[in-house]
């Protein structure tokens, strides 16, 4: 699981870093939707895929949002409510390398809430994943002994 939950967080970070990048270009009217739906979308993607290696599951190297969140559904992984509809972002996957025109299919608001959403959600599960692989904790010194159980 070490590999996994090292995937897990490098994808994590990856998520992070789009997420602000989104934030940071979406007031910025002489930025494209296109950019900032890309950001959004990788930042999705991205956290989806931290969600699937903190777990465990394989995925592939896909950018389709229903497909990873498909994969999430049939690990038995619940996600968020409110990443319905964040496959619309899926396009802005390829706009860029594809010449596409100025895509507006979903408005920057509603992006940024959905990559802000995802990273939470990945946020939470790979820190619970981290938190369960460490090893317990051996007492010290400095630790009060813990009482046993009486059987009175």
């Amino acid at each position: 699981m070490a590999g996994e939950l090292d995937l897990a967080e490098q994808l994590l970070h990856r998520a992070v870093d789009d997420e602000a990048a989104a934030k940071a270009l979406l007031p910025v009217k002489s930025v494209t939707n296109v950019i900032v739906g890309q950001h959004a979308q990788q930042g999705v993607e991205k956290a989806i895929k931290a969600v699937l290696a903190a777990r465990g599951v394989e995925f592939p190297f896909i950018h389709d949002i229903a497909g990873l969140t498909s994969l999430c559904k049939n690990a038995g992984i619940p996600t968020p409510e409110e990443l319905r509809g964040a496959d619309q972002l899926t396009p802005y996957a390829g706009a860029l390398r594809y010449g596409e025109e100025d895509l507006d299919l979903v408005d920057r608001d509603t992006a940024l809430r959905w990559v802000t959403v995802a990273v939470k959600w990945a946020r939470d599960i790979v820190e619970q994943a981290a938190e369960q692989q460490q090893p317990p904790k051996q007492p010290t010194e400095q630790d009060p002994p813990q009482p046993s159980p009486s059987s009175s």
